[in-house]
């Protein structure tokens, strides 16, 4: 059971005649067993954070472990070794391969990873089922609805057991009653399989159906809904 641990991350980018504080002293703790969000407008630095987490980025200054390994001081090779295998990353404009049926499409993270693609097929069916896609497993994502593709990439990011899952904006393409289901359905699977869970959302509907919420503004974090914020979506 892995933990997420970030402690005063700072990620600063260059604006022209500013700097964009994208992540200012951020410190935050996922625990295993956990599905948290961020939630917070464009902007506000949350997929800044979540790309610090997948080591798709690196911090100016503080630290992110995983499982007490320090992220920020990976090398380009052992951030692809632990986005490959650790990692689950949800996002949201599905990126599933057309014309491929939706069984393969959930295989891809398995057989870049040198495994067989009968094996792939045989590790990757199970959640296709658990995302209740028995049915559908040999549809293409031109046959296959919005909520459909989306579990569809569900499947692909756990396919490999990962120990961690980040989804960006996963709910973006989706009517409310598929938006739920799908946060419900990541929530379900973080308590299952005690990983860590963190999603990035400016939907307030979908803060409902996680065990926690941190509100980010302006790169900074606070704990629970901001009522602005809140009423604004509405």
């Amino acid at each position: 059971m892995g933990t997420l641990e970030l402690r005063d991350v700072v990620k600063h980018y260059a604006g022209g005649a500013e700097t964009v504080k994208a992540v200012d002293g951020v410190s935050l703790t996922v625990a295993g067993g956990e599905f948290i969000a961020l939630y917070g407008p464009s902007g506000s630095g949350k997929t800044t954070l979540l790309m610090l987490a997948a080591a798709l980025a690196s911090p100016d200054s503080g630290s992110i472990l995983f499982d007490g390994r320090d992220i920020g001081e990976f090398s380009e090779r052992d951030g692809a070794r632990y986005r490959r295998v650790d990692v689950g990353f949800v996002f949201q404009t599905f990126h599933l391969l057309a014309h491929t049926s939706a069984l393969d499409n959930a295989t891809i993270k398995l057989t870049g990873d040198g495994c067989t693609l009968r094996e792939a097929r045989r590790r990757a069916l199970p959640w296709l089922e658990r995302v209740g896609l028995a049915e559908r497993v040999e549809q293409t994502p031109e046959t296959l609805s919005m909520g459909e593709r989306q579990r569809v990439a569900i499947a692909r990011a756990l396919a490999n057991e990962p120990r961690l899952l980040l989804a960006d904006e996963p709910t973006g393409n989706l009517d409310s009653r598929r938006s739920r289901e799908v946060i419900a359905l990541m929530r379900d699977i973080c308590h299952e399989r005690a990983i860590p869970g963190v999603l990035v959302t400016h939907d307030s509907d979908a803060t409902r159906f996680v065990d926690r919420v941190y509100t980010l503004r302006d790169g900074h974090l606070a704990d629970g809904m901001d009522p602005q914020l809140a009423a604004s979506s509405l």
